[in-house]
């Protein structure tokens, strides 16, 4: 009986995260880490009032963000909006990607996190922008 207790620890015991690069990032894809700097971040919708309480703003702001290997476009959803100032080094903890008109996007829900943490000592490669790359969605038939 005490071989199956240990065996139930194990698998309790968190994983240590695997770190990604933002050009390993692909679409339909999700569970991703990374470190990245916030370049620019752009609000591109705010709706709500400040002066109720009862009814939530939304904003969401389009940022900007790299590494060392590219950059792809974060979508901010409320909280997060303030976490993503530029120049801002985060780490980004069970990111998603989520398809915009053909492009990617990297997204954090409720089951992911955001950390601003020290800054990075990497210079972003801006030249290589993940979210410019257009994907067209294939139905592949199996014979």
């Amino acid at each position: 009986m005490a071989t199956t207790g240990q065996q139930q620890n194990k698998s309790a015991e968190k994983r240590k995260p695997v770190f990604v690069k933002v050009d390993h990032l692909k679409p339909g894809t999700n569970g991703h880490t990374l470190i990245a700097k916030v370049l620019s971040s752009n609000t591109v919708l705010h709706k709500g009032r400040a002066a109720s309480q009862n009814l939530r703003q939304t904003r969401i702001a389009e940022c900007l963000i790299g590494d060392e290997t590219g950059t792809i476009l974060f979508t901010a959803r409320n909280d997060q909006v303030e976490l993503m100032k530029p120049g801002t080094t985060i780490i980004l903890r069970n990111a998603k990607i989520d398809m915009f008109k053909g492009s990617m996007r990297l997204a954090v829900d409720k089951w992911g996190r955001i950390e601003v943490t020290d800054p990075a000592s990497f210079v972003v490669k801006e030249d290589n922008n993940l979210s410019l790359v257009e994907y067209e969605l294939v139905n592949v038939v199996e014979e």
